[in-house]
């Protein structure tokens, strides 16, 4: 090696050190000044505070879960919707779940949630996403370090992130705070909780609590506005015209396309003389890359020659709005027009959804997998609640049942799922999720 080599190679070296010097010395200031600006809030890592899903619910749920057991700690919501303020998002809150918070939440724009998008990532694209939520939560506590911290969106690595500012409300293993197996009962994550070596060496005590499903039971009256009359969606649904339901974001994991080929399937063996079903799929689409999904499914129920038999609704309000009360169909009603509610993600942690079908009387068929199978579509008092599927062919047939079932067994078993639905709703999330947190509020506030 020549000197001029190694004397390039010293230099390169040395920038390298400094450039990773300077690196950690304006980490260090930030971390440092986060701990010393740390506000008595609590702030909620949620990206995506439009995207209509069931961590969206969990999001405005807990919230309001705070707003009543903490009413002096201010809220903080993390987002990377620009367009989101405190009042937008009350009123979305009500509009698309029917969430009434108690006051507005401050909100926190973030501007690098292109780093947790899948299309940043066309390889590794789990890995990739995991590593942008660090950059992405290390922006959010760089502009406002609460002492509470929940990560709603599911992003485990931002933990460390939040423990380097010194948020209270993070923790791994033995601190007596809320820790990840807490967000995991939370959230309905029982396939993570029974499967996780770590969770399982967890002794906090905390008590299983499911993710909240929307209220429902209840059915509008003669005025589409009125989402919480007293009388309960019947049971009985329409022969003539059987409804199937898919209620899901339009996202990849959701399996969409299983759905539609099942459904063709299904069609194609019916036999002489029963009522033709009509397939509904009811989503949200968070950016383009979604529209593009909503777009190619569309294409392919042409493509099944089934496009007569489907139908697609996109961003349906929780009620109908009062001036277009055609316009966006209300979700309560479509949920409780259908005989069968159907949901294929594979390992799911939890399944909303699924509940949400079984709540409003709808037969549920669900993937044989996490969630559903192991909290959600079990047998109540002995009766059967629905059917769980993997492939086409075990969708299909699931579909073909649901149809040729007398409707006296079917109320059994739509009776019987509403039962079992009865187990999650959002009155027993407040209670559990409040019994959860209330050691750590009042330990912290003393």
């Amino acid at each position: 090696m020549t000197l001029a080599s190694m004397l390039w190679r010293i230099l390169i070296w040395a920038l390298i050190s400094a450039v990773f010097v300077r690196i950690l010395k304006l980490l260090s200031v930030a971390v440092i000044g986060g701990r010393r600006n740390r506000k008595r809030a609590v702030g909620f890592f949620h990206p995506y505070t439009n995207d209509g899903g069931g961590g969206e619910r969990v999001l405005w749920c807990a919230v309001k879960a705070i707003q009543e057991e903490q009413p002096d700690l201010d809220c903080i919501v993390y987002t990377g919707d620009h367009d989101a303020s405190p009042d937008s998002l009350v009123a979305r809150a009500v509009d698309r779940f029917g969430v009434k918070l108690l006051y507005p939440p401050k909100v926190v724009h973030l501007y690098k949630r292109k780093w947790i998008e899948e299309t940043t990532y066309p390889r590794f694209t789990m890995i990739g996403q995991s590593m942008g939520s660090v950059y992405l939560s290390w922006e959010a506590l760089s502009k406002f370090t609460p002492l509470y911290y929940f990560d709603i969106s599911g992003y485990a690595f931002t933990y460390p992130v939040a423990r380097m500012f010194g948020c209270k409300v993070v923790c791994y293993t033995h601190y007596p705070t809320i820790s990840l197996d807490m967000l995991s009962r939370v959230r309905g994550r029982s396939s993570t909780y029974n499967n996780d070596a770590l969770i399982a060496r967890r002794t906090s005590g905390l008590q299983k609590s499911y993710l909240p499903f929307f209220n429902i039971l209840r059915s509008s009256s003669a005025n589409p506005n009125q989402l919480h009359s007293q009388q309960l969606l019947p049971l009985g649904r329409p022969v003539e015209s059987p409804t199937i339901i898919s209620v899901a974001q339009f996202r990849p994991e959701k399996a969409h396309a299983l759905q539609l080929e099942a459904f063709s399937v299904a069609i194609g063996k019916i036999d002489d003389g029963m009522p033709r079903p009509r397939l509904q799929f009811v989503g949200s689409c968070r950016n383009k890359a979604d529209e593009e999904r909503l777009q190619n499914l569309k294409n392919l129920a042409i493509d099944l020659k089934v496009e007569e038999d489907v139908e697609f609704y996109k961003n349906v309000m929780y009620r109908s709005a009062p001036f277009f009360p055609l316009y966006h169909r209300d979700l309560v009603r479509l949920l409780g027009s259908a005989v069968a509610g159907i949901h294929s993600m594979i390992d799911e942690h939890f399944g909303i959804c699924v509940v949400e079908y079984m709540a409003a009387g709808a037969i549920p068929i669900a993937h044989n997998s996490a969630g559903p199978k192991m909290d959600i579509v079990l047998e109540e008092d002995g009766q059967k609640t629905g059917f769980l599927a993997q492939n086409v062919e075990e969708y299909a047939d699931a579909i073909l049942k649901v149809l040729k079932l007398p409707e006296k067994e079917r109320l059994k078993m739509a009776a019987a799922a509403r039962s079992r639905a009865s187990r999650f709703s959002e009155e027993r999330f407040y209670e559990d999720f409040k019994a959860a947190v209330r050691p750590i509020l009042c330990k912290s506030s003393q």
